[in-house]
């Protein structure tokens, strides 16, 4: 465990609580003066080359090498905040003091918290700092100081009071195959007037790299904890993944990458006797690289990291796991777990109404959970939700890793919106590397069924997707999705206030360059008071 002395006292192990009003981020506000070395400055002129906002700008060039991994903050809540970072460098001692402030400004001549943390080796000399009482919607800078060396500094905010009336400006985010392209959707995002990233999973992959990628993963497939930390490691050395962090806070959930592909509950797709272990290191991992509270670290095989943040009174964001508590995919191929495209008369467990995406706990406590006094209801969640048949629906091919491989529990979810007319249910995914917009309704097969929630599921910042062409000739089949895009990488960026969620989908001109145009390639509306996403 990491012990803390804190200015201001702990979080409360309550992730996921609350959001904060608007306030500009004040990127203009005065620069630190430094004398700047050489070294300094081409480190500047680096990161200027990027475009990287002014706060992600001010390690020196001396510090990198004991915060070489960045600096990050998560699950804002109206008083508190997660703020992270791990110490990297040889010879590291076992127990390392690291101090960290929290400053109202920019130059940090007016500290709101500070306090220290130890990093220790069993946790990979990772830092979970947890500062509290403070002032609901607001932008916080924050920083931290270990073994003589200062890290970069990191903008956050902390979340609207409960009863606040604001607007949420948000970019929704998933997939970044680190060898398969650059960040320049990261660089983008540290760059927007935004809030709060959403990332709904595949932070990191596990596979090794084929020896044409653009930028190879170190190593081979990623199986034990020191594998599992080394990717993060690697990942977390991008220029502008690390800006993104720093400009932003993040509500983040895993998918099936951070430990296996197609994993579902505990079996791993090649049927591993082992996999529990393999497991349990990969969320060991993931705990120690974000920035979630010390209370969610992971005990034994689980870890908790499905829950709700309400954003004033404006919304409320519902974030689910549909990975840890799943039923195994059905009629997978021989001898192996995981996906499989299937018929649906080939595979008559499909239909099984028992089979659930995310277990009786977890769909019992969103159930009894939707929020009927906020305008919005977010559904932050892993996949494509709405049917997609990649032939005509009267012999229906579906995929089986996603919603479409657990039909019924996909119903149970939209009948208990339409039943208790929850307001404004928006679902947001990723892992299908595409852009998609669609209605979502409780009898996909009637088209006299009413729609009861929108979906945008966004493209990835890096991982390649299918064919366009396949894309375009299941939008046939599918009249209820209005949009499909799967050959570019991007994300979505939305603003959401009282009366409309305002949707871009971003693309990157060419993901093989860290600098990037970015462009928006659609634009979509949601009225509060109608389900269903239009042209903008």
């Amino acid at each position: 465990m990491i012990a803390s002395a804190s200015h201001r006292g702990a979080v409360a192990p309550v992730w996921y609580e609350a959001r904060a009003p608007r306030v500009l981020p004040g990127t203009s506000s005065p620069m630190h003066t430094l004398a700047l070395s050489p070294s300094r400055r081409r480190c500047l002129a680096l990161a200027g080359a990027l475009a990287l906002p002014p706060f992600a700008r001010h390690a020196r060039a001396a510090d990198v090498p004991r915060f070489a991994l960045g600096v990050a903050s998560g699950q804002p809540q109206p008083r508190a905040i997660v703020l992270w970072t791990r110490l990297t460098g040889a010879d590291l001692p076992a127990e390392v003091p690291v101090r960290w402030e929290l400053s109202r400004n920019e130059p940090f001549s007016d500290i709101a918290a500070s306090g220290s943390e130890l990093a220790l080796e069993a946790d990979a000399h990772s830092v979970h700092a947890e500062p509290s009482a403070l002032e609901p919607g607001r932008w916080y800078w924050y920083r931290f100081e270990a073994l003589g060396q200062r890290s970069m500094v990191g903008r956050t905010r902390t979340a609207p009071a409960p009863d606040a009336p604001v607007a949420l400006r948000f970019a929704l985010a998933s997939c970044q195959r680190y060898d398969h392209g650059h960040y320049a959707a990261w660089r983008h995002i540290a760059q927007g007037d935004l809030d709060l990233v959403l990332f709904v999973g595949d932070y990191i992959y596990e596979y090794a790299s084929l020896p044409t990628a653009l930028r190879s993963h170190s190593g081979g497939t990623v199986r034990s904890l020191e594998q599992y930390r080394a990717r993060y490691a690697q990942y977390k050395g991008d220029a502008s993944l690390q800006a993104a962090h720093a400009a932003l806070p993040w509500l983040m959930v895993w998918d099936d990458h951070e430990v296996d592909n197609d994993y579902a509950g505990l079996q791993g797709q090649a049927l591993q006797p082992d996999f529990g272990a393999q497991r349990n290191a990969a969320y060991r991992a993931y705990w120690e690289h974000m920035p979630f509270p010390k209370a969610l670290k992971p005990s034994g095989a689980d870890m908790r990291i499905y829950g709700r943040t309400q954003w004033g009174a404006l919304a409320c964001i519902h974030a689910l796991d549909d990975r840890q508590y799943r039923d195994p995919q059905a009629c997978p191929r021989e001898g192996r777990g995981g996906a499989n495209t299937v018929r649906l008369r080939d595979c008559p467990e499909l239909a099984d109404p028992k089979r659930s995406l995310l277990g009786a706990a977890q769909e019992r406590w969103l159930a009894e959970g939707w929020d009927l006094q906020r305008r919005w209801n977010l559904l932050a969640q892993q996949t494509l939700m709405t049917r997609l048949s990649w032939n005509d629906p009267s012999e229906g091919l579906y995929w089986t890793d996603g919603w479409d491989g657990y039909a019924a529990s996909r119903q149970r979810l939209l009948g208990t919106v339409a039943e208790r007319r929850v307001p404004g249910v928006v679902v947001l995914g990723g892992d299908v590397h595409a852009h998609y917009v669609a209605d979502l309704k409780r009898d996909f097969d009637d088209a006299q069924s009413p729609v009861v929630a929108t979906e945008f599921c966004g493209t990835s910042i890096a991982s390649r997707g299918a064919a366009q062409e396949r894309v375009t000739e299941a939008l046939r089949h599918n009249p209820h999705i209005r949009y499909g895009r799967s050959d570019r990488r991007g994300y979505v960026e939305g603003r959401l206030d009282a009366q409309t969620l305002q949707a871009k989908l971003m693309a990157v001109d060419d993901p093989t360059r860290p600098d990037s145009a970015v462009q928006v390639t659609a634009r979509f509306v949601v009225h509060a008071e109608q389900a269903g996403a239009q042209p903008a």
